[in-house]
């Protein structure tokens, strides 16, 4: 296979200087033949530079008249790949900056073509050219990655992404428009479980990362911002649970007996109306496209059940049952429901984004 006619190299560019040249050079010289540039809406003071790589046989640019953001930079990329280049294999993404080495371009997009996975091009971060901030965030985010969806990714910052045809579409549908695009990629890739594998590329920093146009605070919550949704609903969905087992509880307390049952029908009781609140809350706002429909919803209760059947255990090992006082119960009621719900809060993540709020993304046949 020809992979140098089939396989589309993108290149999204926001304020670019003469480094997109040398990179258009060297992937040119590699024998590439379709690169897809994007102006994402650097302003008139750009518009040369895009005016001299439209003059590259090779190259089509394609415009956005205002900042958009890398994500919609892709996406605006894709869906123009996806309307004119019916017999491409896949593309790959690769940065402007030069930090992407036409060699691992290659690298990629072969085995891209011959595993018909997503393969990402990933770094060595132990390299002691590395900068700090891009160690740590790396560090970070593989730890968040590992705990929160169960997936070992060396490089989850990479922007060396080879993806075949059958998935383009589906990763374009990702979440976002920014830096966070390419994190919701990965999320959408392990939740509809697209094959990706990896390929070691070289660790290349120009001046320090110093063209990088990432702003840390801001994109950064961007970028986290689907497990921080999801810890605010948690935090929210627990206080309201709390809340109903009170007042249940103080029912209870004065029209009957207590005993065990009907501290935990009081449990019960007050999880069903929180669990609802919390599943609705992810449905919409956390697990997109993962919108409220019957079947999550049945997946979510049985997770919900085994959730409550592990803190109805925990309570019936608690030292301070059984129960003698009301403060007794209170007290290990709301102390066991909060251990469990911390210790149990990243599996509760994992397993509502990868098989509770599983969509129905399919390869497509483009």
């Amino acid at each position: 296979m020809n992979i140098y006619s089939q396989v589309t190299v993108i290149i999204p560019s926001y304020k670019p200087d003469d480094k997109l040249f040398s990179t258009l050079d060297s992937i040119i010289k590699q024998g590439f033949s379709d690169i897809l540039v994007v102006d994402d809406g650097g302003g008139e003071k750009y518009a040369p530079i895009f005016d001299k790589v439209k003059q590259y046989e090779n190259c089509t640019v394609l415009h956005h008249p205002v900042n958009r953001g890398k994500g919609a930079a892709l996406k605006t990329a894709f869906a123009y790949w996806i309307a004119n280049r019916p017999d491409s294999v896949g593309v790959v993404t690769a940065d402007a900056d030069g930090q992407h080495l036409a060699s691992d371009i290659d690298k990629v997009a072969r085995a891209m073509a011959e595993s018909r996975t997503v393969v990402l091009g990933c770094r060595d971060f132990s390299e002691p050219h590395v900068p700090p901030r891009s160690k740590s965030g790396n560090r970070i985010s593989r730890f968040l990655f590992h705990s929160l969806l169960g997936a070992r990714i060396s490089d989850t910052q990479t922007g060396l992404r080879a993806i075949p045809k059958e998935y383009i579409p589906a990763v374009a549908s990702a979440e976002g428009d920014r830096y966070e695009y390419e994190t919701h990629m990965l999320f959408l890739i392990a939740r509809e479980k697209i094959p990706m594998t990896e390929q070691t590329i070289e660790t290349v920093y120009l001046d320090n990362n110093a063209s990088s146009h990432f702003r840390v605070l801001h994109d950064s919550a961007r970028i986290y911002a689907k497990p921080l949704r999801f810890l605010g609903h948690s935090l929210l969905s627990a206080a309201v649970d709390t809340l109903l087992f009170l007042l249940i509880f103080a029912f209870i307390n004065h029209t009957m007996i207590l005993h065990p049952l009907t501290v935990l029908a009081a449990l019960a009781g007050a999880r069903i109306l929180s669990g609802t609140l919390n599943y609705f809350l992810n449905a919409l706002y956390v697990f997109q496209p993962g919108r409220p429909c019957f079947a999550s919803w049945l997946r979510y209760t049985g997770l919900a059940a085994a959730f409550f059947g592990i803190t109805a255990v925990c309570l019936s090992l608690c030292p301070l049952l059984p129960f003698e006082t009301k403060e007794a119960i209170l007290g290990s009621v709301v102390l066991v429901k909060s251990v469990v719900g911390i210790l149990l809060f990243f599996i509760c993540f994992r397993v509502q984004h990868n098989h509770v709020f599983t969509g129905s993304i399919r390869p497509h046949n483009t």
